[in-house]
């Protein structure tokens, strides 16, 4: 069970995420703005540290701002079919697959690059020929 009246910086903490981050997720609204001390300081319990912790996973693994606030959503309505969760996850997962693919490409075209290098002089360097090269046939299609 975790405490009631936490602080920002206690909230950060605990859940390893930074205190401007937090303000910022309130101001967005992905976090409710907690009640407020005598002195004006927010007072953050457990249900806030596990929100912002399942916002902190999901950025980690790369979700967007918005599916987060459906994803959230969702999670505040236990009882609902998980479809809607599984269709984002499902999306997500597709990108970041094609993100994959494009790295992958962009890792054979530096490999390449760097090994039809001979290390000498620019004039002759593979890797600026092959950028320079790269840029005239852009050119030529458009």
């Amino acid at each position: 069970m975790q405490p009631a009246g936490m602080t920002i910086g206690e909230v950060s903490k605990r859940s390893g995420v930074k205190v401007p981050t937090i303000r910022f997720y309130e101001q967005i609204g992905l976090l409710p703005s907690p009640p407020r001390s005598d002195g004006n300081r927010r007072q953050f319990d457990g249900q806030d540290l596990r929100r912002l912790s399942f916002i902190r996973h999901a950025r980690d693994l790369g979700f967007e701002v918005n599916d987060i606030r459906e994803l959230l959503s969702l999670a505040d309505q236990p009882s609902q079919s998980c479809h809607e969760a599984d269709s984002i996850a499902q999306r997500h997962l597709l990108e970041v697959e094609a993100r994959i693919e494009k790295l992958s490409a962009l890792r054979t075209e530096l490999q390449r690059m760097v090994e039809e290098c001979d290390h000498g002089r620019v004039c002759e360097c593979r890797v600026i020929q092959i950028l320079g090269d790269h840029g005239e046939c852009r050119h030529e299609t458009h």
